[in-house]
């Protein structure tokens, strides 16, 4: 690194400790404003003491530490909580304005160097490789980037709270302002100490679950704050960078990048998703859409003066104008003062228009869009006409975003996936059969018959289901969803709605009981001349690892079947399948899942070349590393470039959401990134190249796998105390009281571990600070290989450094281990009532952590976990002191608060203080789940 860089690095890190420290001494204030010095004091003291003993373990401190945080009064505790847990969120806004710091500290000083991991890098560089610009925009013809938002109930954090946070962080980036006065940063401090302290008295926690609705509304929020300003940019970006090494062509960038959402339209195990909840959501989404045009034309006006008596307008415009005056009745807009100003005066006529487009019902006298191509065509006319008298920046500037923002957004802002579980389909087909007398029994049929039958079902015109039968709740319910779907895409277009994912997979039944479905209300149809047009595709969702072994198979069958092969003509050849990580992990351990899915991926992958499909791969990803979380970039380059396929989709859930897309400039490098990588993915997939040396290590790699699946099946699933150490050893029980979401914490009123959700398992374990899921059984199936033996150690080390799929699987687990904590954690032993077990178990997991942190470090070759991400490791180590005393008083309190429990009493003021150290936690390692 050169001195200019090490300077510039030393710097910007001290403005990252100069924030921390500032926001911390203003918490400070407020704690001594609040709660006096005695409540300065403590925190001070607690923090003081957490430290040394993470410099120095000493035996007596540890007791000290913990004797202090039993002594506090349960008044003074509950401040303590939140003063930590405030802390965490002050550190994290710092952390985040940093960033988008260090990236502007970059393009200032850079000069001519362009930065890594930028959309101009990867341009440059396939020019630099001789790639022609035809290639160029065959590669981008190519590519698609779905990220779908998810209601997943991982975000611990109020909306409220959010927001202060949001104008926190607006007031320190303006603490680097060079040109404030001595007064103005006075002001800027008082005003960041008044923030704080309405911090400070905000409640961290709902008093309710959020309602569906409620989840659609903090979706959109990220579309208003910052992706319906964003994205356009993403694409401005890439095509200036096209302009700049390809000038030869006239560049538009496809629509390669764009957001879905789950919210609103995920029944799977949540009976508060409804087809009239749906049907909701996407008048929301409409109404939102129609709302940031109107802002967006509104906006407009000031920009357009142009005036007839110094320019000279398209005929194109004017005649759309007299076209307007004709039709358009201006009912809740004036009409434009001056004529002689041909821009202004059609922008009062779109505005009137969209005005009537937000009606729920028009009146017939009343003219709107009917599509959102008819508001594109206006504002083209309007971009066209701006061109033709040479003011093409104008409308580079501002028609050139909004003609964009139409075309990503629509009249639909976001294309919703509707998503239920299988046997819901199984059940409704079953009562349809036996109503309609076709067998009583379709439920025990075998798969082969079940196909025949769904498969002539499909080929048959007649209808299966008649309004003449009286059906049962759950499957009118069912019903109501495909009625809801034909409804929407009727009214809002077909791109509203277009994917129906179907949890646990099993067969090809299970795709073929919703291509019925499809049928029977309009979805899937067979035209006059024999071809099909299907407008919803059932997505297959392949979880479990037994699933995802069953894939190939299932999908082999689906393709041979002639009904619903016909139904891929229509949907250019694509098929979506989903692939679920969270289950998988859950199923399988870390390691395993990540090898079954990229054999799940490979195999499939063959099977759609095989048969003429390309393949859309949906990776559900969640928020933590135990469910498949990483950074976007990262997540994308993870898969091999040749099952890109049609493109790819992934979910983005929880506290990820506000992670990266609630300020504008870490959500446009996010973007960028993910940019840079589909485009560098997409390159090395046009130039495959086969290692021999890979596919050996490849076998090394099942059989790693095959013993690390056993390892982790055998505590999780074989050993008979396991449930019963998780669910008294975390605070499992108590995070289904946080209300973090809408749907309920198990897919059954079951204590089975098969039915509890993915979610409350890892953010269970992250509480605990074991992060068991991320890692646990990885040390096992390394050591089968290993085994002492130094030859096969260089083998590790050599998969290491040159096999991407193996590199990112070991950094996923140091990355865990880094955040685990097992001294922390054994303090949670104390509650479970049996002792004996409870030692027993942890004994077992500690063996492995310390197996899977010494064979880490030796494939690696590191001293320290993360010495290879020197940042995150500071802010780990950082951050663990204050977490410290958060995981001693969560232990505290759950043991007194279930023991009040077991004798049938209660404390609410106690859960309360619980549920804010699970905030406080969550806050403090940035994981929930």
């Amino acid at each position: 690194m050169s001195e200019l860089n090490m300077l510039t690095k030393s710097t910007t890190n001290n403005l990252l400790r100069r924030d921390v420290r500032f926001l911390g001494n203003i918490l400070g204030d407020v704690l001594l404003h609040q709660g006096g010095k005695e409540l300065l004091t403590i925190v001070e003291k607690i923090r003081e003491m957490s430290k040394s003993l993470r410099a120095q373990f000493s035996e007596d401190l540890y007791q000290e530490v913990k004797d202090t945080i039993d002594s506090l009064t349960p008044e003074t505790r509950h401040k303590v909580i939140r003063a930590f847990a405030i802390y965490f969120q002050l550190v994290n806004i710092a952390e985040q304005n940093h960033r988008i710091r260090r990236k502007r500290d970059y393009d200032r000083t850079a000069g001519e160097s362009i930065q890594p991991g930028s959309i101009e890098s990867v341009i440059k560089e396939l020019k630099q490789q001789e790639t022609g610009a035809d290639e160029i925009a065959a590669i981008l013809n190519s590519i698609s980037l779905e990220l779908v938002i998810t209601a997943h109930p991982t975000e611990a954090t109020r909306r409220a709270v959010l927001d202060i946070h949001q104008r926190i962080a607006r007031d320190v980036m303006q603490y680097d302002n060079p040109m404030l006065t001595f007064r103005e940063r006075e002001h800027l401090k008082d005003k960041l100490t008044s923030e704080i302290l309405t911090l400070w008295q905000t409640d961290e926690l709902r008093d309710r679950k959020p309602t569906v609705l409620d989840e659609v509304r903090n979706g959109l929020y990220y579309f208003d704050e910052t992706l319906f300003d964003v994205i356009p940019e993403v694409y401005g970006e890439l095509e200036r960078c096209l302009d700049k090494y390809y000038p030869q062509l006239v560049w538009h960038a496809p629509k390669f990048l764009r957001f879905g959402s789950w919210i609103g339209g995920d029944r799977d195990g949540n009976p508060s998703v409804t087809s009239d909840v749906t049907k909701t959501a996407l008048q929301m989404h409409r109404d939102a859409a129609l709302q940031k045009y109107e802002a967006a034309v509104s906006g407009l006006i000031s920009h357009m003066s142009f005036n007839n008596n110094l320019v000279q307008v398209s005929q194109e415009l004017l005649d759309s104008i007299e076209e307007d005056r004709e039709k358009v009745h201006l009912e809740h807009n004036e009409p434009w003062r001056t004529e002689s100003e041909p821009y202004r005066v059609k922008i009062v006529y779109i505005l009137e228009k969209l005005w009537n487009t937000r009606l729920l019902e028009c009146p017939d006298d009343k003219v709107k869009y009917g599509t959102v191509e008819e508001f594109l065509a206006d504002i083209q006319v309007i971009d066209n006409s701006l061109r033709s008298h040479y003011a093409g920046y104008v409308a580079d500037m501002y028609t050139k975003k909004l003609i964009r923002q139409a075309e990503l957004f629509g009249f639909h802002m976001v294309t919703l996936d509707i998503r239920q579980h299988s046997k819901e389909h199984e059940a409704a087909m079953a009562e349809a059969l036996a109503l309609m007398g076709i067998t009583d029994r379709y439920a025990e049929l075998e798969e082969d018959t079940k196909v025949e039958l769904l498969s002539s079902l499909l080929e048959d015109p007649r209808p299966l289901i008649s309004p003449n039968f009286e059906y049962s709740d759950s499957t009118k319910e069912s019903l109501n969803v495909f009625k809801t779907v034909f409804e929407a895409q009727k009214e809002f277009g077909t791109s509203c709605i277009t994917s129906y994912l179907i949890s646990m997979t099993n067969d090809a039944s299970d795709l073929l009981e919703v291509m019925v479905f499809c049928k029977e209300f309009g979805l899937y149809r067979r035209e006059a001349d024999g071809s099909v047009t299907c407008t919803l595709q059932p997505v297959p969702l392949f979880e479990t690892i037994d699933d995802l072994h069953a894939a190939p198979a299932i999908m082999e069958k689906l393709f041979r079947i002639d009904a619903y092969r016909r139904s891929l003509s229509s949907l250019n050849e694509v098929q979506e399948i989903m692939l679920g990580y969270s289950d998988s992990n859950k199923d399988g351990g870390v390691l395993t899942a990540n090898w079954e899915l990229k054999v799940a991926l490979e195999e499939i992958t063959e099977v759609g070349t095989r048969n003429g499909v390309r393949l859309k791969f949906f990776h559900g990803r969640g928020g933590a590393l135990g469910r498949g979380g990483m950074p976007l970039n990262r997540s994308i380059l993870a898969q091999p470039p040749h099952t890109l396929g049609a493109g790819i989709k992934i979910t983005e859930q929880g506290e990820v959401l506000s992670q990266r897309y609630s300020v504008k400039g870490i959500a446009y490098r996010s973007l960028e990134q993910a940019t840079w990588a589909l485009i560098t993915a997409a390159s090395l997939a046009r130039t495959p190249q086969s290692d021999l040396q890979v596919h050996k290590w490849e076998g090394i790699m099942k059989d790693i796998s095959e013993q690390s699946l056993t390892k982790y099946q055998d505590l999780i699933f074989r050993d008979p105390d396991f449930m019963t150490f998780f669910r008294e050893a975390t605070p499992l029980p108590e995070v289904g009281e946080l209300n973090i979401g809408s749907r309920p914490s198990k897919r059954k009123n079951s204590d089975r571990f098969e039915d509890l959700r993915a979610i409350p398992w890892v953010f269970a374990w992250t509480q605990t600070r074991y992060l068991l899921p991320a890692w646990y059984a990885a040390g096992t199936g390394l050591q089968s290989f290993y085994q002492d033996n130094p030859q096969n150690m260089r083998i590790l080390q050599q998969m290491y450094a040159r096999w991407s799929f193996f590199r990112t699987a070991i950094d996923n687990v140091q990355m865990a281990l880094a955040k685990a904590d097992l001294l922390i954690a054994k303090e949670y032993g104390k509650l479970v009532r049996n002792g004996e077990m409870a030692d027993r178990i942890y004994r077992l997991i500690e063996e492995e952590f310390e197996l899977t942190s010494s064979l880490v470090l030796q494939i690696t070759g590191q001293k320290e976990i993360l010495d290879n991400v020197p940042i995150l490791q500071e802010s780990i180590r950082l951050r663990n002191p204050y977490v410290d005393p958060l995981s001693y008083m969560q232990v505290g309190l759950l043991e007194e608060l279930r023991h009040i429990r077991e004798e049938e009493g209660d404390d609410s003021f106690l859960i309360r203080e619980v549920l804010l150290t699970i905030n406080g936690i969550a806050a403090g390692l940035r994981n929930t789940g």
